[in-house]
C-alpha cells in the first residue's frame, strides 16, 4: 500500500500540488485525471522521491520515502514499473535489448534467464515476434507497449503509467487499456494512472481522482459518467 498524505509541491510561486492526500491498496487501479499540465507527472515522480517535495509525507508499504536512506528508495523503485509518456525507449537497442537492460543492471540472472524473463514479459504484451526491432522501426502504439514490458522486466508490485493512451488511435487505446486492466487481474499489480482522457479514466479506474489547481478530489463512477 502507498499513502499520500498532505502532498504539497511549489516551483517558486507557481503551487503545482497542495496537500494532496489519497492512497493506492494492494491490486487496485487508482487514476489521477485532470488536464496537461496540472502536476500529474510531478505528482507521480514525487511519489517515487524522484523530486522533493515542500510539505507532506509518502508511506510506501511503512516507510516514508521522505526520510529514507539512499538503499532504502533503491528498494523502493525496484518495487515500481515506470511508464514514461514518451517511452524513454534506447534507439540503439532492440526490443529485446530495451527489456532485458534493467534485468542486465538490477540482479544476477545470466544471460539465458534474462532471455526467457525478457519472452515472458513480451507475451503478456503479445509483441514476441517484434523483439528483433529497433525503436524507429515501431508505431507509437507499438513503443508503448514495449515501454509497458520494459516496466514488468524486473516483476514490480507497482506500475506507474503516466499519460498511457495520449496520440494513440482508438484500436491501439483499446488494446493499452486492456492491458492494465489485465495485469492488475491476472497479475494483481498495483497502479497509479494519470491521464487528461476522461474514456481511459472510466476504464480502468478503481478510484478516480480529479487534480485541478494543485487540489485532489475524488470522483464517484455512477455506470458510465463521474461525479465529484
Amino acid at each position: 500500500m502507498i499513502e499520500i498524505k498532505n502532498l504539497s509541491k511549489r516551483f517558486g510561486p507557481l503551487v503545482v500540488l497542495e496537500r494532496v492526500n489519497f492512497i493506492v491498496r494492494d491490486a487496485s487501479l487508482v487514476v489521477i485525471l485532470g488536464p496537461s499540465g496540472t502536476g500529474k507527472t510531478v505528482l507521480l515522480k514525487s511519489i517515487i522521491g524522484l523530486l522533493p517535495v515542500d510539505e507532506g509525507e509518502v508511506i510506501f508499504e511503512g516507510k516514508s520515502v521522505q526520510s529514507a536512506t539512499r538503499q532504502m528508495m533503491y528498494e523502493i523503485r525496484k518495487k515500481v514499473g515506470y511508464v514514461f509518456q514518451g517511452t524513454a525507449l534506447f534507439d540503439s537497442l532492440n526490443v529485446r535489448g530495451n527489456i532485458g537492460l534493467p534485468i542486465f543492471e538490477h540482479t544476477s540472472l545470466s544471460s539465458k534467464a534474462i532471455g526467457e524473463r525478457v519472452t515472458q514479459v513480451l507475451e503478456i504484451v503479445d509483441m514476441v515476434e517484434k523483439g528483433h526491432l529497433y525503436p524507429q522501426e515501431l508505431s507509437g502504439g507499438m513503443k508503448r507497449l514495449v515501454a509497458i514490458a520494459r516496466a514488468l522486466a524486473l516483476d514490480p508490485k507497482y506500475l506507474f503509467y503516466d499519460e498511457p493512451t495520449t496520440g494513440l488511435d482508438p484500436i491501439m487505446t483499446d488494446r493499452v487499456v486492456q492491458l492494465i486492466i489485465d495485469l492488475k487481474k491476472k497479475y494483481g499489480k498495483s497502479s497509479i494512472v494519470v491521464t487528461h482522457d476522461l474514456e481511459t479514466a472510466k476504464a480502468v479506474g478503481d478510484e478516480i481522482y480529479m487534480l485541478k489547481r494543485g487540489q485532489i478530489s475524488k470522483l464517484e463512477k455512477v455506470g458510465k459518467e463521474l461525479y465529484v
